[in-house]
């Protein structure tokens, strides 16, 4: 291998260049540029300036490609929030130990094996100066070594909400939407399933199947009603929807169906506690349900379809 042939090019040629074996998946985002303040010298302080990151991530090899299946693969936002987060968590004089920081974080996650980090600085000079680094999972101590720090708690604790059929077909639906939507914890919404929908299977897992997809029929109607309001159906979607900010649906047949063991109570109400806890929410809030007996642990707060739109403790 010829490493100075390859000493320009992007990140991704590197990686194949340098794989050994058979090569590994990668993901990469490239060209991704900041303006922020960083620089060891007097000039660069108090200074914005334009850097531009392009990363390489290879991951261990999994099946997602055959199931088509977004919670197997490690999502690009895993490489964008690790700049991000570090970008907003210490000012760096270097470019090296920014990139030490950032490939660590991205080698956190259990799937990445590889990281290729290069970072260029755009207003220094004419050109572009920068520097690109290649860490392993447990590699050797960086010459940067990160100090120990606490990790801030990511977990979005989202809101969620369980809308009756008598709330998403009322005339106060568009009111509660807005205050949904104000409300500053990131909110999930379940809806029951459409009206009417009884047992149609002597098959229990087929009826499973059928409950389900009548409660997705409802979150495509009520995503129909209101354009804040968007349909997610994996784990994945919903994370980054609750960082984002925004009004996510949730289309269950496919978190309920990949659970180990399955919920059992393919209702509104228990469906939405089973996802309460699964996402750890601050609250749950039941529109036009009566409060559960049972709340499986969860904060559960419930008013009628008919009440002023108004989530308690707001």
């Amino acid at each position: 291998m010829d490493e100075t042939a390859i000493a320009f090019e992007a990140p991704n040629v590197r990686a194949a260049a340098t794989a050994k074996g058979a090569p590994l998946d990668r993901i990469s985002v490239r060209d991704y540029e900041r303006e922020v303040e960083i620089g060891a010298f007097q000039s660069e302080r108090g200074v914005r300036q334009r850097i531009r990151f392009n990363v390489v991530l290879e991951v261990s090899r999994h099946d997602a490609a055959r199931d088509d299946d977004v919670d197997k693969v490690i999502s690009y936002d895993t490489i964008t929030e690790a700049i991000e987060l570090q970008l907003t968590t210490e000012r760096i004089n270097l470019l090296e130990t920014l990139a030490e920081r950032v490939a660590e974080r991205v080698l956190e996650d259990a799937r990445a094996v590889r990281a290729f980090v290069r970072i260029e600085k755009l207003d220094r000079i004419p050109g572009t100066l920068g520097v690109e680094i290649v860490r392993m999972r447990h590699d050797t101590p960086s010459i940067h070594p990160v100090k120990p720090r606490e990790k801030p708690d990511a977990t979005p604790h989202p809101l969620l909400i369980c809308l009756s059929n008598a709330v998403l077909h009322g005339n106060n639906l568009g009111a509660w939407l807005d205050a949904i939507a104000s409300h500053d914890r990131p909110a999930i919404i379940c809806v029951e399933p459409v009206p009417g929908a009884g047992p149609q299977s002597a098959s229990p897992l087929v009826q499973r199947r059928i409950d389900l997809l009548s409660m997705e029929q409802n979150a495509w109607v009520l995503a129909g009603k209101d354009p804040r309001c968007v349909v997610v159906d994996s784990r994945t979607e919903l994370d980054w929807a609750m960082k984002h900010g925004q009004l996510s649906v949730w289309a269950p047949s496919k978190i309920v169906m990949d659970a180990v063991p399955h919920p059992k109570d393919i209702t509104a109400v228990p469906l939405t506690l089973w996802l309460a806890r699964a996402f750890d929410a601050s609250k749950v809030l039941l529109i036009g349900f009566a409060e559960p007996k049972d709340k499986l642990g969860v904060a559960v707060g419930a008013v009628s379809a008919t009440a002023p739109a108004t989530i308690p403790g707001d």
